[in-house]
């Protein structure tokens, strides 16, 4: 049988990027602790709305730890205190009655506060259009399967697809680096035979459309791969590293030869 408990939250309240935020104490009552962390803010939003005040503004689509939208601090760590979930995927069984909950956004000036809780990470989108993709025929599924690939190759290929673009890796730097990020979108693509026509350009545009967008560089403290809920693991820089630098020692012209 649930138990129930009574919160409080110090939420991040903000109009947009342009206005200036603040911590707003808000009661959360009656929280059932079989309750996701998302379900829990959706009563507190019902409750807000009954007394006709402005709900919690927050990410969230698929909630089942897939999709990546959501996008809460939770007591000073990206998506909360246990490790390899996503905040959907946080119960409140994690926390005790009469516990104050701090929550607030990713905080990078490569995020910018869409409203409360919500960031935009359209930067992400523009890195993955730089690069972060195969442009040869591959032909269908049965086709693409007819390459050999060594297991352990297609195993780390696999884990660095997992990354679902959430954004903690982010969040938990203190550089606000994307570097896990990127470099898990590289390395999905460099590790195989289908990445390697554009091997040296996508590696080159990416991380230049990274440094663009203002996200900064590697601490290599490890605090990206701690909090990443797909276990991300931080080789994958060092292997985005080599990609880069190949890159940079070839001449353009000479990047196709290469391939």
């Amino acid at each position: 049988m649930a138990q129930h408990m009574n919160l409080t939250l110090k939420v991040w309240r903000q109009k947009n990027d342009k206005t200036k935020g603040q911590f707003v104490t808000i009661q959360a009552k009656d929280i059932a602790d079989d309750m996701s962390f998302l379900e829990m803010l959706d009563v507190v939003n019902e409750d807000l709305t009954r007394l006709g005040e402005d709900p919690i503004y927050f990410d969230h689509d698929c909630r089942e730890g897939i999709c990546g939208m959501c996008s809460l601090v939770i007591n000073g760590r990206p998506h909360g205190p246990k490790y390899g979930i996503t905040t959907c995927q946080l119960h409140m069984r994690s926390f005790h009655d009469g516990q104050t909950i701090v929550i607030e956004p990713w905080r990078a000036a490569a995020f910018p506060v869409l409203k409360d809780l919500a960031v935009d990470r359209t930067s992400f989108d523009r890195i993955q259009q730089a690069g972060g993709y195969v442009n040869i025929n591959t032909g269908g599924v049965p086709d693409a399967n007819t390459i050999p690939i060594p297991k352990r190759i297609a195993d780390e290929a696999f884990e660095a697809a997992t990354c679902i673009g959430c954004g903690a890796c982010v969040a938990a730097c203190k550089n606000a680096s994307a570097m896990l990020f990127v470099s898990a979108k590289i390395s999905q693509f460099a590790l195989l035979p289908q990445g390697q026509t554009e091997r040296y350009e996508r590696a080159q545009a990416m991380v230049d459309q990274m440094d663009a967008e203002g996200f900064g560089n590697c601490t290599n403290t490890g605090a990206c791969e701690a909090e990443c809920p797909k276990g991300i693991k931080l080789s994958n820089i060092a292997r985005m590293n080599r990609e880069y630098f190949t890159a940079k020692f070839f001449r353009e012209e000479d990047v196709h030869t290469h391939n």
